[in-house]
């Protein structure tokens, strides 16, 4: 068997995050995925991550992390010969990837509009931070500003400390995902159709999409969403909890989980008690309840009533860190990481969160060097030697 997207071509215009997740994505599906980058500098985040030994060489650790398997064609796309090359790639591909501020691609006059002329089939993707029209769409797309508008860090933290941002860039994740799968479902009917579209993804309307629960309860049962914390706002006790030694999340959310835990800690009177007999008489003595299943944790650490928790149903798992869950056996077990010696060093990168049979969704290869691929696609494009050469004299490549 060949992985789902064997034999699409993707145009990645994308830079920073959103839309090379969403590209990245696509490569682990067995998409064949060029980058087209800017001559001499290409995407930003060749420039940034924790290593500035690395970045310096434009292979920032924020790079590897979303461009491995990918190739990289380095294009002028102001110059007339850059966006001559643009085309002749649009003939032969299947996707362009965009997350330009809107009408930029319009302004270069390689918008949809134009290119779905040049190759009718064309699915072309532009992600940004608010979507191509309305009110906020020339916004810059920045995670922490979508954040922030888009009430994710309204919920995230507690009384306390809300509005709190995610800890990781959760909406260009969120949107380039969504742009994933838009794109697949593109590619099903433009293989039926002969036709491709325009696909507007916004990161805004993709978060928002992604707190279902939480914007359902405000739509349609009027409940003003608050931050809570580590708590479960739809059940209690449902949380993270302080043990002997650790943290202990604990989820009983149905009460035959609540008395399984209550006979597990020592405390059956709890089932019960009138303060705790229902799940809504629960969560509105959230407080008490917490108190109460805390107090009985303090006699085993989170790791013994982990493994007691599971072994008798109810859900429960340790507080870990990155690189305590990324050293995992279950994680080196399933390969979730892949290494890549190359000749800017080893480079570690995930693969998507999922597990495909028959074939491994795993990257093709290292995140490529800024300009790596581009005299192979000019040559099989037609130009030869003393072309190329010209080209980029002039700046175009």
């Amino acid at each position: 068997m060949t992985l789902p997207l064997t034999g699409i071509r993707v145009l990645d215009v994308t830079n920073v995050l959103a839309g090379p997740f969403c590209s990245y994505q696509l490569a682990l599906l067995g998409a064949e995925v060029i980058k087209i980058e800017q001559p001499g500098r290409g995407d930003l985040a060749r420039m940034l991550g924790a290593d500035p030994v690395v970045a310096a060489r434009l292979m920032g650790a924020s790079f590897v992390a979303v461009n491995a398997g990918k190739q990289s064609v380095t294009l002028n796309l102001k110059a007339p010969e850059g966006k001559e090359i643009f085309k002749k790639f649009v003939l032969i591909s299947h996707v362009v990837l965009e997350n330009f501020r809107p009408k930029v691609m319009k302004r270069l006059q390689l918008d949809y509009e134009v290119l779905s002329k040049i190759n009718p089939r064309i699915v072309y993707c532009a992600v940004s931070g608010f979507g191509q029209d309305g009110p906020l769409a020339m916004r810059p797309a920045y995670d922490q500003v979508v954040q922030g508008i888009s009430g994710v860090m309204s919920v995230t933290g507690d009384a306390r400390s809300a509005p709190l941002r995610v800890g990781y860039p959760v909406c260009d994740t969120v949107g380039g995902i969504t742009a994933a799968l838009a794109v697949c479902a593109a590619l099903v009917d433009a293989r039926v159709s002969g036709r491709g579209r325009m696909i507007d993804v916004s990161m805004l309307e993709a978060a928002l999409a992604s707190m279902g629960w939480v914007v359902s309860n405000y739509l349609n049962a009027g409940v003003v969403p608050i931050p809570m914390g580590n708590e479960n706002f739809t059940a209690a006790p449902s949380g993270t909890f302080r043990t002997a030694d650790g943290l202990l999340n604990i989820a009983a959310n149905e009460t035959y989980q609540f008395e399984k835990l209550c006979d597990l800690i020592g405390r059956p009177e709890l089932k019960t008690d009138p303060r705790f007999s229902d799940r809504e008489i629960r969560k509105r003595n959230r407080a008490t309840i917490n108190k109460e299943v805390e107090e009985a944790l303090s006699a085993r650490s989170a790791a013994e009533w982990e493994s007691l928790m599971t072994e008798a149903g109810v859900p429960a798992g340790l507080v870990l860190s990155v690189p305590e869950i990324l050293s995992h056996s279950h994680l080196t077990g399933r390969n979730f990481v892949t290494t890549f010696d190359s000749p800017q060093g080893s480079q570690r990168v995930t693969r998507g969160g999922f597990v495909l049979s028959a074939d491994d969704a795993l990257p093709a290869g290292p995140a490529p060097v800024l300009s790596e691929h581009t005299d192979l696609w000019l040559g099989k494009l037609g130009y030869d030697a003393t072309k190329i050469l010209e080209l980029r004299h002039a700046g175009v490549i």
